[in-house]
């Protein structure tokens, strides 16, 4: 390892959010920080640096533990989904290093001038300052999209109540919504629990309705659900949805009623988290923040260029083209690590930051539609079967693929040793601000 001088401090990382995006930043930026090939490097003879940075990473989130939100479906239909898809950081093998400390709460303001950042936590409000930010806090979505629990304990509780309500549904279960995830939670159910009468109901004509997908590939949908035994009601919406005393009624707009012993309303409600800690002007009309491809927050009148600099952001909070998928959101997360890294470098090493930048991404989505899944992509057509099943999610819905991808099953190794005879190991003088300071 290179010899420091005069030991700068190391640089401070706050990133706000651990889902797809905020781990697959940290992960890698510590990564390059410790001078080695990064986790999501696909270039030959790629074996990083050997340059070592100081770095200290603290990961904000509400929940107390990294959960695969693309397995929800899944997870509300089979205890041992629920169980595997919820891993808490403080068990997580990648996570286990000095460099990456996890606090449990939410952003509840943002000084960008400053750099502090106060969040709120069960233990009260904790000042954290910063050299730079990664907001990665994603969309606020309700259940079943996401989990109600912040806690694997409560979350696996949560997810048992569920599981029991699909098993015991002598009337069956209603599921409200024919979006990406009502699709794949009635698919799921019907494949786990063929016993149970799963009925789908959608208030319009096609599936998928709000997503920007060619009519092929949600008739396609349809007729896959349909197929594996799932009843549709297409083009009505519920108009109220009564508790009975063996189950519930649903009134619908078209005068019809139906029965049900148990309903999972799946319509998609989901706003960004963003505004409610940035400055005026950083976000768009929708609350979603405006990023340079750089990832970069925009300057302007609210936030100078050399304060915007420091700040990005990515996955689903992030206002870029294309749908709001895991793997995007671990891609940007990636960026962001290395552009940032690129600054260290420049600072600690005096070299020239080269930096990557995101290109613009044409809507795509891929459905798993339990035994099966339907995929359409521009540059691939419309795709169906197993091997598209296999190739987007395998057996668990993406839950290994990402897994594997983010190495989250690796200890972080350490810091790479360089010969001490490399001059070009040797860092410049840098003033660097204190270390981040240790929770309450």
């Amino acid at each position: 390892m290179p010899s420091f001088e005069h030991s700068p401090a190391p640089f401070r990382v706050l990133i706000l959010g651990g889902s797809y995006a905020g781990l697959a930043a940290a992960l890698n930026l510590v990564d390059l920080c410790h001078g080695r090939r990064h986790r999501f490097s696909i270039t030959d003879g790629d074996n990083g640096t050997g340059k070592v940075i100081p770095v200290q990473v603290t990961i904000v989130d509400p929940r107390d533990g990294w959960f695969h939100l693309i397995g929800q479906p899944l997870a509300l239909a089979s205890t041992e989904s629920a169980e595997a898809f919820w891993c808490k950081y403080s068990e997580t093998p990648a996570l286990q290093t000095p460099n990456i400390r996890t606090l449990q709460g939410t952003i509840d303001s943002l000084d960008c001038t400053s750099k502090r950042a106060t969040i709120a936590t069960s233990k009260g409000p904790i000042q954290e300052s910063y050299d730079y930010l990664i907001t990665c806090t994603g969309l606020r979505r309700e259940f079943p999209s996401a989990p109600r629990s912040v806690t694997r304990e409560d979350y696996l509780a949560e997810s048992a109540q569920n599981l029991a309500n699909v098993r015991d549904a002598p009337k069956g279960v209603a599921i409200i919504g024919g979006g990406a995830v009502g699709i794949e939670i009635a698919a799921e159910c019907k494949m786990l629990h063929p016993h149970t009468d799963v009925t789908l109901i959608h208030s319009r004509a096609s599936l998928l309705s709000s997503e920007p997908l060619p009519a092929e590939f949600s008739a396609k949908a349809l007729e896959i659900i349909r197929a594996s035994g799932i009843n549709t009601v297409m083009g009505a919406r519920v108009n109220e949805t009564t508790k009975t005393d063996d189950g519930y009624t649903l009134t619908l707009s078209t005068g019809e009623t139906l029965t049900a012993s148990h309903v999972i309303n799946a319509v998609s409600r989901f706003t960004p988290t963003a505004p409610n800690y940035l400055p005026e002007g950083i976000c768009d009309e929708e609350g979603y923040i405006r990023i340079k491809p750089t990832l970069e927050f925009p300057s302007d009148a609210s936030l100078p260029a050399e304060i915007a600099a420091d700040h990005y952001a990515a996955g689903d909070v992030a206002r870029w083209s294309g749908i709001k998928r895991g793997g995007a959101a671990m891609h940007q997360g990636h960026y962001a690590a290395r552009n940032i890294h690129q600054k260290m470098m420049a600072k600690v090493y005096g070299t020239t930051a080269e930096f990557v930048a995101l290109e613009e991404v044409q809507s795509g989505m891929g459905i798993a539609l339990g035994e099966t899944a339907v995929s359409y992509f521009p540059s691939m057509g419309l795709g169906e079967g197993e091997e598209t099943r296999k190739m987007f999610f395998e057996d668990d819905l993406g839950f290994m693929i990402c897994y594997r991808w983010m190495q989250l099953g690796k200890p972080m190794p350490p810091p790479v040793e360089a010969p001490a005879s490399e001059e070009t190991t040797k860092p410049v003088a840098v003033s660097n601000p204190t270390p981040v300071e240790a929770a309450a």
